[in-house]
């Protein structure tokens, strides 16, 4: 009878055991989980597409997930295939740098039930659906923001403001959410502000020089340059260098925290750039993919809205007190 009782009592003790291992796991295991990471462009190395990219497989692998990376080339139909091809190889999640923002409807039916993490293009919120099709990204108003507070505390004194904003590309969430938060915060301020100059650069340097250069001969005048990334803004401060432009006068800001611009910061070439987070956000939307895949909420991540359709990495303020800390 004893044997028969110190038998049960083991028995109950591993069950105890095995419960408690599984509670302290702190969330889905992703051994085994199979990831498609689609991306719009190429992704360079040292670029914040090639950090994302490369943080979301190192994170991948740490959880034993297996993650392909493919590229779209910006074809609509490119990325369509490829999310075709994830439901035909049964891949159990993907990750989707979206070529157009207003296509995650088509991107949803095709993907028939996985569920997508988008990143760094957002859908509209009604495209969106709670632990199945969610956003892991920063809130790109709050960039705009950023560097709107700068410019309305550098240049404090003048009542009135020409403004050049230089865009991303079309239908990219970066290039609206920036823009607009840039002009929300500037036009909430009661200052008269005249948009002197606007137009989408596509985050390309030379295009961006071009475009400065024709406004320069207009010979109009212009108190700031807010540009959506810093590929762009360098592109300026190059242009500026070379044609013996006061850069101290003329304060030049960007996205992203490039070491390049952190540089030019740290120099007095340019005035403020906003860090967003590639390592951030390649290991949250890795995380989330995870807990999609098997089954669970995203509730309780760090940064996850109430409505578990986000995932919010937060930008980070970057000027000549910092900028050697991101270079």
């Amino acid at each position: 009878m004893k044997r028969k009782l110190r038998v049960i009592i083991c028995i109950l003790l591993t069950g105890i055991m095995l419960c408690s291992a599984c509670g302290s796991s702190g969330g889905a295991s992703g051994k085994g989980t199979r990831i498609l990471l689609t991306m719009y462009n190429e992704a360079k190395p040292g670029s914040f597409r090639g950090s994302l990219v490369e943080a979301a497989q190192n994170k991948a692998a740490s959880e034993g997930a297996s993650l392909e990376v493919v590229y779209a080339d910006n074809s609509i139909e490119t990325q369509v295939e490829q999310i075709k091809n994830a439901v035909s190889q049964k891949y159990d999640v993907i990750i989707c740098g979206a070529v157009d923002a207003d296509t995650a409807v088509e991107l949803e039916a095709n993907a028939s039930g996985i569920p997508i993490v988008f990143i760094c293009n957002c859908p509209e919120d009604k495209r969106l659906k709670a632990d199945k099709y969610i956003y892991v990204g920063s809130d790109e108003n709050v960039a705009g923001q950023f560097q709107a507070e700068y410019i309305l505390n550098k240049i404090s004194s003048k009542s009135e403001l020409n403004v050049m904003i230089i865009k991303g590309p079309r239908g990219q969430s970066a290039t609206s959410g920036r823009t607009q938060g840039a002009k929300r915060t500037l036009e909430d301020s009661g200052k008269t502000i005249n948009y002197v100059f606007e137009d989408y650069a596509d985050w390309d340097k030379g295009i961006a020089r071009d475009m400065f250069d024709i406004f320069m001969q207009t010979g109009n005048p212009l108190d700031c340059v807010l540009c959506n990334n810093d590929t762009m803004a360098m592109g300026i401060v190059e242009y500026c260098q070379e044609n013996g432009i006061d850069l101290g006068g003329l304060p030049i800001l960007g996205v992203n925290a490039a070491s390049d611009a952190c540089e030019a910061i740290i120099n007095g070439d340019m005035a403020l750039t906003v860090y967003q987070s590639g390592l951030g956000q390649g290991e949250a939307s890795v995380e989330a993919a995870i807990k999609l895949a098997g089954g669970q909420s995203v509730k309780g991540m760090e940064g996850a809205t109430e409505d578990n359709k986000y995932v919010w990495v937060p930008f980070e303020k970057v000027d000549s007190s910092n900028a050697a800390q991101y270079k």
